[in-house]
C-alpha cells in the first residue's frame, strides 16, 4: 500500500468521521475484525489473558506472543525478551521510520492486579461488553490504553503510513509488582527501549458533573511516590476467656483510626497549581470553580486546607483531586490473631503513604506520624529492600520526589495539545502530575520526557473502579481516544 501525507490524513479523517453534535467530538470509523485496529475488539482480546498477580510478577509471555502475531501480521518487527522468571517476559515492537529523529515510545504494562470474583458482575478476564462497556480486570490499568495505543499505530501501518522517527511499542511486565519491570529492562536490554520521548498511563479525560462530556484533558508530566509502611501495637497474649483492657488488635484499631483522621496539609506545587487554574477553568460547576479560584489564592496554611477541603468535597473525582493536593494514607492489608481462642501479641496493618512531589518533607513527615502512632501505643516500621535501613530508604524517597517533571516544550507535547482538542472541540488541556507511580521512572531519569496518559474520557465511578471491582471501560470512549491517538501519530508523518 502507497504510502499517505499527513495532511491527506487529517483531511481524510475530518471527512469519514465528521463531528458528532450531541456529544461535540470526532466520531471515529468503527473498524472490523481482529486485526488490531479496532481497540475495543483488541482489548477484549487481551482482557481475556490472565496476567494477573499479588506482587510477585505475572504469566505474561503467553500475551506477548499473541500481540506479537498481531504486530508480525502487519509486517511490524518484533522482540519477546525473556526475564528471568518463568513465562514472563517483555514484547518489543519496532515501525522504523525516517528523518533522524530519536524514537518514540509506547509502554504498556501488560500485568495486572489480581481480583475478588466473588465480587465481580462479569468475568474479570472474559472481555464482556454489556451496555456498551467492556467489563475485565485491566480495562482502565491498562489495557484499554495499550489496546488504544497498539490500534491507532497499527491503523498508520496499514495505510502504509511513514514516520519521521521510529515508533516502539512496548508491553512491560512487572509494572504492578515483581523484580523485573521497566528498572530491570532499562538496566538490561536499553539498546531495544532507547527513545527520545515516551507516553504511558497518567493523565485523566475527566468527564464534568453530567459524568458523560469530557471537560479536561490531563497529559502528566510527574508522578507521585509512595513508600510501604506497617503500624504494629503489642500487648498481652492470653486465653480468650480472660482478656485484659489493652488487646494489641484494640490498640491498632485506635491508632489506625487516629491515622485516617489525620489530614495531611495541602500542598500547590507549580504543576498541581498549573492543573488546578486548567481545572477551574473547565468546570461547568460555578461552585466548584468558585472554591479553586479561593484554594488557589489562598495565602494562609489554614485557608488552604479549608479550600482544599471543600474542593474535595464539590469535585466530581475527590479521590484524584485529594492525593493531587496533599500526602495521602492508603490502608492495604492487615493482620493479627492466629487461632480463635487466644488474644494475640501483635497486630499489624499495612499502609502505603504516598507523597506529592515538592510537598511534605518525607523524614519530617515520617517522624510526624510516628509521634502521632505512639500516644496510642503503636509503632510504624518502613518496608523496602531486604537490608534497608530507614535512612536509606527515606533517601531514596527524596531522591525520587526529586526528579523534575518532564518538559512540556517538545513536540510531543504540542501535537498531543492539538490533536486532542480536534478530536474533543472547546475541551482544555493541560499538563499534571500523576497520583500514582508508573513505569516512567527509568527513562526520566535518563532525561527523556516521558508523558502519560488514559485515551478515554472517564467518570468517577469508572475511575475508583480502577484495581478494585467490576472495573469498566466506555467502548465509545476508548475509540473516541484511540481516534485522538491516531491524529497525535499523524502529525509524525513524513
Amino acid at each position: 500500500m502507497g504510502s499517505v501525507s499527513r495532511r491527506g490524513v487529517l483531511r481524510a479523517g475530518a471527512a469519514v468521521t465528521g463531528i458528532a453534535a450531541a456529544a461535540g467530538v470526532v466520531r471515529p470509523a468503527v473498524a472490523e475484525g481482529g486485526d488490531g485496529t479496532d481497540p475495543v475488539v483488541l482489548a477484549q482480546e487481551m482482557l481475556r489473558f490472565d496476567t494477573s498477580h499479588t506482587g510477585q510478577g505475572g504469566v505474561t509471555l503467553p500475551f506477548a506472543e499473541a500481540l506479537r502475531a498481531k504486530w508480525t501480521a502487519a509486517g511490524v518487527s518484533t522482540q519477546i525478551i525473556p526475564t528471568p522468571k518463568a513465562d514472563n517476559a517483555h514484547l518489543v515492537a519496532r515501525v522504523p521510520g525516517q528523518g533522524g529523529k530519536p524514537p518514540l515510545l509506547f509502554m504498556s504494562h501488560s500485568d495486572v492486579v489480581t481480583v475478588e470474583r466473588e465480587n465481580w458482575q462479569q468475568d474479570p478476564y472474559g472481555g464482556a461488553i454489556v451496555d456498551g462497556w467492556l467489563h475485565g480486570r485491566g480495562a482502565i490499568d491498562m489495557k484499554g490504553a495499550g489496546a488504544a495505543f497498539m490500534a491507532a499505530i497499527l491503523r498508520h501501518v496499514k495505510e502504509g503510513a511513514t514516520f519521521d522517527r521510529d515508533i516502539l511499542y512496548l508491553a512491560d511486565a512487572d509494572e504492578e509488582g515483581g523484580a523485573y519491570g521497566a528498572r530491570w529492562l532499562v538496566d538490561n536490554h536499553y539498546d531495544k527501549v532507547a527513545a527520545g520521548a515516551a507516553i504511558t498511563e497518567g493523565g485523566w479525560l475527566l468527564t464534568g458533573p453530567d459524568g458523560m462530556a469530557p471537560m479536561l484533558a490531563s497529559l502528566s508530566t510527574r508522578d507521585r511516590t509512595s513508600i510501604l509502611t506497617e503500624v504494629s501495637a503489642t500487648g498481652a497474649a492470653t486465653h480468650s476467656s480472660h482478656p485484659d483492657d489493652g488487646p494489641a488488635i484494640t490498640r491498632l484499631g485506635a491508632a489506625l483510626t487516629a491515622l485516617s483522621r489525620y489530614k495531611p496539609a495541602v500542598r500547590l506545587p507549580a504543576l498541581v497549581r498549573d492543573y488546578f487554574t486548567a481545572l477551574g477553568q473547565a468546570t461547568p460547576d460555578t461552585r466548584f470553580a468558585t472554591a479553586i479560584r479561593h484554594l488557589l489564592r489562598a495565602e494562609a496554611q489554614a485557608d488552604r486546607d479549608h479550600w482544599g477541603a471543600v474542593v474535595v468535597r464539590l469535585s466530581d473525582h475527590p479521590w484524584i483531586h485529594n492525593s493531587l493536593l496533599r500526602t495521602t494514607f492508603s490502608f492495604v492489608g492487615q493482620r493479627g490473631g492466629y487461632y480463635s481462642s487466644i488474644v494475640p501479641s501483635t497486630a499489624v496493618a499495612e499502609v502505603r503513604i504516598g507523597f506529592v512531589p515538592d510537598g511534605d518533607d518525607p523524614t519530617r513527615f515520617i517522624d510526624d506520624v510516628r509521634t502521632l502512632l505512639s500516644a496510642q501505643g503503636a509503632t510504624l516500621r518502613l518496608i523496602g529492600r531486604e537490608g534497608d535501613t530507614d535512612t536509606q530508604i527515606l533517601a531514596r524517597l527524596t531522591s525520587d520526589l526529586s526528579l523534575p517533571a518532564s518538559s512540556v516544550d517538545t513536540d510531543v507535547y504540542r501535537h498531543w495539545d492539538a490533536a486532542t482538542r480536534e478530536v474533543y472541540p472547546g475541551l482544555r488541556t493541560a499538563p499534571s502530575q500523576f497520583e500514582a507511580s508508573t513505569s516512567a521512572r527509568p527513562w526520566r531519569e535518563k532525561g527523556i520526557p516521558v508523558y502519560g496518559l488514559y485515551p478515554y474520557a472517564v467518570d468517577g465511578d469508572t475511575a475508583t473502579r480502577m484495581h478494585g471491582n467490576n472495573e469498566r471501560v466506555n467502548t465509545d470512549a476508548l475509540r473516541q481516544g484511540t481516534e485522538a491517538l491516531y491524529r497525535f501519530l499523524a502529525r509524525l508523518r513524513v
